[in-house]
């Protein structure tokens, strides 16, 4: 089984400390005792650590060795729609689990009145979600939680590989649609809309600023089972292009 992994502040003098609710699961739901071994990330790189000391929320740890971590097979930015928070934050945690680097709320013009100033109170909550969600799925760095954007802001800087989610026929399919040479250098944006979509004069805007409609089929799929179907597809491509070695540890110099 492979061993947790826990993301610290900072590890210095191959010493690390972990606190509050995440030292609090480990003491009381984990049963963690001196000398067992866990992963902790500093948010850049991975090592294998082992619990030195215990005391109320704290555990304190002793670094053995850094643990070569793969890196992602391309750099993703979801750009979601703002919708209902639960469902909001149910495709940030999976989004999390699909190895995206960047998260951005959207207002778009049919998200709900409202969401947009109640957002921007919810980031604390979003990034404590994504970093739940990293350390099950053994991330070696966090995503970044971005405040919301306007549409706007959200179209702005678009990279060679940006799709928009598109319900309307004639969108190429989202599979056809990425380049045939990849890279893990790579980065790819997907923007996806609300529920009853992108307006008429988004998606204009969206392709007038180099956006390429994509599809994921004939239904229509809820925001957030369009996001993570989106990101299946695109990451899956990059993995099948990458060919990673297998993770090894090796000792601290």
């Amino acid at each position: 089984m492979a061993r947790r992994r826990f993301f610290v502040d900072a590890i210095q003098q191959s010493r690390a400390v972990l606190a509050g609710e995440d030292a609090r699961h480990l003491q009381q739901v984990l049963r963690a005792g001196i000398g067992q071994r866990y992963e902790l990330s500093d948010n850049r790189s991975v090592y294998l650590a082992e619990v030195a000391s215990l005391a109320k929320d704290r555990v304190s740890f002793r670094v053995l060795e850094e643990i070569a971590a793969s890196p992602p097979p391309v750099r993703l930015t979801l750009l979601l729609a703002l919708i209902k928070f639960d469902r909001f934050e149910w495709a940030l945690e999976k989004a999390t689990e699909l190895g995206v680097e960047t998260l951005r709320p959207v207002a778009t013009e049919r998200s709900e009145k409202g969401l947009e100033r109640a957002a921007a109170k919810r980031l604390d909550r979003w990034r404590r979600i994504v970093r739940e969600s990293s350390q099950q799925a053994r991330r070696a760095r966090l995503p970044e939680v971005l405040a919301p954007a306007d549409f706007e802001a959200a179209l702005a800087g678009a990279s060679p590989y940006s799709y928009i989610l598109e319900e309307e026929p004639g969108a190429r399919p989202l599979l056809t649609a990425l380049p045939a040479q990849r890279d893990g250098a790579d980065s790819v944006r997907l923007l996806v809309g609300p529920e009853g979509g992108f307006s008429g004069a988004e998606r204009a805007r969206a392709r007038e600023a180099g956006w390429t409609p994509v599809s994921l089929g004939p239904h229509i799929l809820r925001t957030e089972t369009a996001a993570i179907a989106a990101l299946a597809v695109i990451s899956s491509a990059w993995l099948e292009s990458a060919g990673f070695d297998s993770p090894v540890s090796r000792p601290l110099s």
